[in-house]
Order: C-alpha cells, then structure tokens, then sequence
C-alpha cells in the first residue's frame, strides 16, 4: 500500500476525554484513520489496579462502550482503521471485547492485538536498573504496580499489512498510533529517519485532542467563545511526511501557528533529542505556515537515528496520602487559613506518634487566592476570601485517617470563617510513584496477533546519530529607548510534565522578539522565579533549549513537581499552570518593537 495522502483523526488525548470526538469525525474527517491516546503513566497503575480486581479489566472500557459501541457500523462503512493504545494492562482483554461487539452488530472487521510491552511478571530480571534521571535504586518489587515498556510503531504497521481494521495496544509512545499508521501506508523503511520524525510530530501534535485546535491556548480569549463545540484534530499527510494540520469543517475551536506550535512543544525536553523508540527527533528546525483557515502546514523534523533501548515505566506504591479543600473568609482570611493548617498538622501528627505510626512523610498547605502559585513574585498579600487546600502523606492509611480525622474535629475550633462544600470524609488512597528507566530492545519480546494467528516481532537495534550542535540565539542590539511588557505579549506559552519535571515552551509571536526574549529569560531568571517549586540542593534545576525553526524557547525544569502526579501533594502536580506564571514576566525591548504591539 502506497497513498499520496492521508488523513488521521485524533479522537482521545487522555482517558476520559470527549465521548463525542468519535462521531464528530466521522461525521466530517473524510478520514483513513482514527487514533485514539488514552495512556499516562498514573493510568497504567489504575488499570493495574482493575486488573488485579478483575482479571477482565485493565483496559480503558469507555474506548470499546462509547468510542466504538455505537460507531462500529459507521467506521466499517467508512472503511476508516482505528488505532488505539486503549489495551492499557490487558490488550487481550480489550481486544476480546471490541470482537464481541463486531459480532454482534454482525460486522466484518478484523481486531489485532499488540503485546509484549508489560514487563511486570518479570520485575526481578530489571532490580539491578537505576532511575534514568535521578538514579535512584530500583523500588521494592513488591510494591510494585505497573512495569511497561514504550513501544514503537512498526508493530502497529505489521498489524496493518495484516489486514487489520482496529488495532489495539498496550503501552506504545502516545505518537506510534498515527506513525504505525504513515509506516503502513507510505511503506517508510527503519532507516528514513527523517520521515519517521515528521509521522511522530503529527503523532505528537494529535494524542492530545482539542490540545491543538484551540484548548489551553494562550490567547484563550479569542477561541472561548466555542470551544465547547471544538473540532478534534486532523492530520493530513503527504508521502514525503510534511504535513497539514486542520479540523473537521464547521466545528469550534481553531487551527493557527500559535495552537499548533504550543502543542508542539508540550511535555518534551531536549528538541534536538526527543527519543523514541523508532527514531531519535529533533524539532528544531520545524516550520510551521498557515496556509489557510484552520489549515497550518508543518515541514522540518529531522531524525537523528534510533535508540538501542525502550524507555520502561514503572509505577510503584509508596504509602499512602489524603487532603481536603476548605473556603475561609473573612478579615484577615489567608492568615486564619495557614494557622488553622498548622494546627491540623500539629494535633493529628501529636496523636500519631503517640499510636506509634511516626510522624507523617510530607505535609502541604497552598492557599489559593492569594497568588502562592506565584511565589516571590506574588503581587497580593492579602485577601478576605481563600480556599486553603491541607494534604498530608504517611506511611500507613492509619496514619493518613488520624489526620483526616482530626482535621474534622478541628474544625469547630478553627478561626471564624471556616467552611466548605463536600459530600463525605475523604479517604486516604495509595501515593503511586514513577520510575523510568530504560531496558535493551532484545529484551522485549513483541507480538502481532490476530484472529487465530500470532507473529513475534524484533525490533533491530541500532544507535543514534551524535546529538547535533546547539543553536545559538541572535545576539540583541539595544536601543537608547527600551520599555517593559509582558511577555504574553510577545509570545504564546504552554507547560506540562513528565514524572517530576516540567517544561514550559514559549514561541515568540513574531521572530524580532527571539533575542530579546533569550535576553531577558535566562535559565537563572527561571530558576529564581520557581525557586519556592524547585526541589533544594541542584546545580543546574533549568534547562534552556532555543529553536531557530518555530522561533522557540523549551524550559525544562528539574525536580520540580513534589513528585509529580498523585505522588505529588502540590494544587498543581503536572505543572499545567506554569506557562501562566512566565508569561506574566517583564521583558525589555526596544521601544519602536514595543509600539507594533496591539
């Protein structure tokens, strides 16, 4: 098979999202493929958790009830494939379902499996693996939840050449979805790297939905007004890989340079060097053109040969944690909150100690209405109105109830002003950790099944090409009138995680602003302005990556998330608002730069 074009819907950016994406875009996509992402790190130990319940759970049940149940007869008319890592801890188990529907509504579509990626049953070969990042030493085995390894593409291709309609997988790359699918139907070879970039980029930029057309934009202000009725991404690409982003006509939402650059540079760390299983990508140098309405054309991904490894996540349970959030108000309102957190804490780890269940492992006061977010550059000392949220983690669920406990019983005696909305006590539920590291290709064994049938795969290894040259910022020319603004107004900015850290891309609005911006935004401005996120004691907790191509900055921050995820007691365990705090930042530019701005 060897199309000119094709055109993917991206129908699922997370576990939970929209059930209307589906028909949406089979309504108006016009589509060959739909591809749906439903995997994070903190869902895979989820479905652990289902599967141990049940041994028929394990797998996002909402992608076979709602995504296919009521769209089967569509998607079979339409001859469009699915693609869906929706198999989570149990493909079969998913699999086995999707084919109870098929026959039932008495269709002819054919279900492969993808496997071979959970690696939990044998833990015990992988306990001499250090944490990639910081490490640390491999976690207890029996606390352990979740071990998959992240695989690539070329299996989903292979089920595809085997003529399969719905492809389900466990844990791949959340971009292997559309890239087993541009593998398929170009017939790309292992080798054309740079190919294999652009399909992951088009991969990267759908797996997260309505991320791309208009969701969590900077300029939010200009697409509000419908993005509940916004369109769900589309990919159309070219056998050469450049490709059109866009959306299904007559949806909300929008498609512009700014929401597809943001989506670009979300939850990535070093672009010259974002690895996966099939190729090592560089982002770099990635252009991006409107080339009409909801239509941006993207060329420049490069590949710099592919990893010998899978990068493997584990999650792990490390004690227990519970919290609640209350409303104070009232004179004096953020100080009656932070004084009724410490009493909490004192009372209920007091009460601890004396049961013989030590003290807790971590507690967490963020009072929300005064601008904590913000940290030294908060600009509110005070307010009548908080919410004041009060965490706590301990070793035992016993521990966890006492405080849930005393926190209750303290309530009566707080300061005035004390109350809240909820239903019933919070209960203490498991702190599930992360740990990454990384596990020979030939160590994992792959398999393509279908019908009756079953393949093993191997996945060749290879090493990636040396990591190409850093690119230097233009140097800046000042002006004898400089001014300050905002630098929202200068660039659009989106920030998300991995594990403890966060990255925040900011892509100047117009390529004249990129000097200053580096002026200004240095790594040591960065750090300072997330000193009160930043975990103490590291030498270098910011990263700075420019990128000449999208006119673009990637911060990367280090061990700044309190563990990140539900191992994290933060407001803000993923880091999602962080691009909101940089973009408030002051920037200098020359007055006649500053005058251009609307």
């Amino acid at each position: 098979m060897n199309q000119k074009t094709i055109r993917i819907g991206g129908a699922s950016g997370y576990w939970g999202d929209a059930s209307l994406a589906t028909p949406q875009l089979l309504n108006g996509g016009k589509l060959d493929y739909i591809v749906y992402d439903y995997l994070a790190e903190i869902t895979m130990s989820i479905m652990a958790r289902a599967r141990a319940a049940d041994a028929e759970k394990g797998y996002a049940v909402d992608f076979v009830s709602a995504a296919m149940g009521h769209n089967l007869k569509t998607i079979a008319e339409q001859g469009v494939k699915v693609i869906a890592n929706a198999g989570g801890v149990n493909p079969r188990a998913c699999a086995a379902a999707i084919r109870e529907l098929v026959t039932a509504q008495g269709l002819e579509l054919k279900v492969a499996t993808i496997t071979g990626d959970d690696i939990l049953a044998r833990v015990s070969e992988f306990a001499d693996k250090q944490e990639m990042f910081s490490g640390e030493p491999f976690p207890p085995e029996k606390q352990m939840a979740s071990m998959n390894a992240y695989l690539g593409a070329f299996p989903i291709a292979e089920a595809l050449n085997r003529g399969a309609d719905i492809v389900v997988t466990g844990r791949c790359v959340d971009s292997a979805v559309t890239l087993g699918a541009c593998i398929h139907s170009f017939e790309w070879g292992r080798d054309e790297f740079d190919k294999l970039a652009q399909g992951s980029l088009a991969g990267h930029i759908l797996e997260c939905g309505t991320q791309a057309t208009g969701g969590n934009f900077t300029d939010w202000e200009s697409v509000i007004d419908s993005l509940g009725e916004a369109g769900y991404p589309i990919a159309e690409i070219s056998a050469d890989a450049s490709f059109t982003v866009t959306k299904p006509e007559s949806t909300g939402g929008l498609v512009s340079i700014g929401t597809v650059a943001e989506q670009m540079l979300y939850e990535i760390g070093d672009p010259q060097a974002y690895l996966l299983p099939d190729v090592v990508c560089d982002f770099s140098e990635v252009e991006l053109e409107q080339t009409g309405t909801n239509q941006v054309r993207v060329t420049g991904a490069k590949g710099h040969g592919a990893p010998d490894s899978y990068k493997v996540s584990a999650t792990w349970a490390d004690g227990f944690r519970a919290g609640h959030v209350w409303t104070m108000y009232g004179r004096d309102a953020a100080n009656k909150a932070r004084l009724f957190a410490e009493q909490v804490f004192a009372r209920s780890e007091r009460l601890a100690t004396m049961l013989g269940l030590g003290s807790f492992s971590e507690t967490s006061c963020e009072v929300i209405g005064v601008e904590s977010h913000y940290g030294t550059a908060s600009q509110v000392e005070t307010a009548r109105e908080v919410d004041v949220k009060i965490a706590v983690k301990h070793p035992s669920p016993k521990g966890v109830g006492i405080f849930l406990k005393e926190m209750i019983g303290l309530a009566l005696t707080a300061p005035p002003g004390l109350t809240g909305f909820a239903g019933a006590r919070a209960k203490p539920s498991p702190v599930v950790r992360l740990f990454s590291t990384l596990v020979p290709k030939d160590s994992i064994q792959i398999r393509v099944e279908m019908e009756n049938a079953s393949i093993e795969l191997n996945d060749p290894t290879s090493a990636p090409e040396a990591h190409p040259e850093q690119h230097q910022v233009p140097p800046i020319s000042p002006d004898d009138s400089m001014t300050e603004v905002a630098l929202e107004q200068l660039a659009w900015a989106r920030s998300g995680d991995k594990g403890d850290k966060a990255n925040i891309g900011v892509i100047a609005r117009k390529p004249d602003y990129v000097p200053w911006i580096a002026a200004a935004l240095t790594e040591a401005r960065v750090a300072r302005l997330f000193a009160h996120f930043l975990a103490a004691g590291q030498s270098q907790p910011v990263e700075r990556f420019y990128m000449p191509g999208p006119n673009a900055f990637n911060f990367l921050l280090h061990d700044v998330l309190g563990g990140g995820g539900i191992a994290s007691l933060r407001s803000d365990p993923q880091g999602k608002g962080y691009s909101q705090l940089l973009l408030a930042e002051m920037i200098e530019i020359p007055s006649n730069l500053a005058a251009d701005l609307s």
